[in-house]
């Protein structure tokens, strides 16, 4: 029955063995902006970091990636077949969804390199798949760049890294609207680093990891709407609580970036993507629009074991809580605003003591969300996050679930403070939990599923 309902366990496409990264990418048309947000790369002197926004409405497929980058250098004068030899960035779109193993005639990859402004598609090149290869075409689209920082561009100085807007018209790519919701297109990206006027060899970083621009079958998938769990044909049996330091249960979890100090103490290119903040008693969750404050930026990551759920049952629905201690901003920041906290699957298993920003494992996919609102002074409030496709798929897996929690916010001061597992907690209120609901998956048929189960209560 469950090979009917789950399409793989923990990520894993069931005709390759391969991971499967997938965007669910929202429609924002009407309702609140909550974008997609993932990341790939790492920050050192001569390597970038990524993260990337994406959304989508009636008219177009819309992303931002904001870079982190030392050194920024572009073609004064650009030449389309170097684009790449310079700082850029390379989208790669499938329409199919086939994982096919070369570009098709729905296959369409897309350079920009920094310099590209609304006005000048100089920087811009736009090639579309033959069946075997790739072969350049005249396409719109719309692809707005600015960097941030003090060296300037085509310098040997310093600076923060850039920002790359894209427009993506659904007509562009032959469509008379965005694709029914559920639809999928394979995806990849890769971001081309230059840092000196030399061209010193910087390799590529792409995602997914093993992505390969020639070959659709190794990139990631853009989901058309918001993840779904089918867990309603399940009958619910029990609950359980799984919560660091009860029922001899061990829950790490870190965070990585900018601890609570954007980064004080440390060098910014050498040091930070390396920094480790095992045992933290608090976490801080952070994003910002200006990729000059990334400094500040911190990610969530928890593992959770699953042994506590009984053998072969399915997961009718789990949900993550934290409580919020805290937040960055008030004095002459202002008033501290809302953010939009997203729950994600990650690929791997990582350790608390040795986990950083750079070798953080990749978001597996973003599954839900939940807005947060800032607390004030010795205010605590709980938030819960909707994670039963994680769980299930891990439980499937006889894994534990690994998840990450991060933000698209704009604002300065947009810092979240929880609670760890790390956190003293003798009544079982303040550290992160996993709250559990598990059942058996119901045959319409199945007089059992007519029956009422009263949910057995555990920690």
């Amino acid at each position: 029955m469950l090979s009917t309902l789950f399409t793989g366990a923990k990520g894993y496409d069931l005709s390759t063995g391969n991971l499967t990264y997938r965007v669910n990418v929202p429609d924002v048309s009407s309702g609140a902006f909550e974008p997609a947000v993932f990341w790939f790369g790492a920050v050192t002197p001569t390597t970038n970091s990524s993260d990337v926004r994406m959304w989508y409405h009636e008219n177009a497929v819309e992303l931002t990636l904001h870079i982190i980058d030392r050194r920024l250098w572009h073609q004064s004068t650009p030449a389309k077949p170097t684009l790449n030899e310079w700082d850029s960035v390379t989208l790669l779109v499938n329409l199919d969804g086939n994982k096919a193993n070369s570009p098709t005639v729905n296959s369409y990859r897309f350079i920009i390199q920094y310099g590209a402004t609304e006005n000048d598609d100089r920087y811009e090149a736009v090639f579309r798949g033959t069946g075997s290869a790739w072969e350049s075409v005249l396409l719109p689209f719309s692809a707005e760049s600015s960097y941030r920082g003090e060296g300037g561009v085509n310098s040997d100085s310093d600076n923060k890294g850039w920002q790359l807007s894209l427009v993506l018209p659904f007509t562009t790519l032959g469509l008379p609207g965005p694709p029914s919701q559920g639809s999928v297109w394979d995806l990849g990206f890769a971001v081309h680093d230059r840092d000196d006027a030399n061209g010193t060899p910087i390799a590529d970083q792409v995602w997914p990891g093993q992505m390969d621009p020639d070959n659709p079958s190794t990139w990631g998938q853009l989901h058309f709407g918001r993840s779904r769990y089918a867990g309603s044909s399940t009958l619910p049996q029990g609950i359980i609580t799984i919560q660091g330091g009860f029922d001899g249960l061990t829950v790490p979890d870190a965070h990585v970036g900018g601890n609570f100090t954007c980064g004080e103490g440390v060098d910014h290119w050498s040091e930070w993507g390396e920094a480790n903040y095992a045992s933290s008693t608090q976490i801080n969750i952070q994003n910002q629009w200006d990729v000059a404050e990334y400094p500040c930026f911190s990610k969530y990551f928890v593992t959770f074991p699953l042994d506590l759920i009984p053998s072969g049952k399915v997961i009718v629905s789990a949900k993550l809580h934290m409580n919020l201690f805290g937040n960055a901003g008030g004095g002459q920041w202002g008033e501290p605003p809302d953010s939009y906290i997203q729950a994600l699957t990650v690929s791997d298993a990582w350790d608390e003591a040795t986990i950083n920003w750079n070798n953080a494992p990749l978001a597996l996919e973003n599954i839900s969300g939940t807005w947060v609102k800032p607390v004030q002074t010795s205010e605590q409030r709980h938030y819960s996050w909707d994670v039963s496709k994680a769980v299930e798929e891990a439980n499937q897996s006889g894994e534990p679930v690994h998840l990450a929690l991060y933000s698209a916010d704009g604002e300065t001061h947009t810092g979240k403070y929880f609670f760890s597992s790390d956190a003293d907690d003798w009544g079982g209120t303040v550290r992160p939990s996993l709250q559990v609901v598990y059942g058996i998956f119901c045959d319409d048929s199945d007089i059992s599923c007519n029956l009422t189960y009263l949910p057995v209560i555990a920690r």
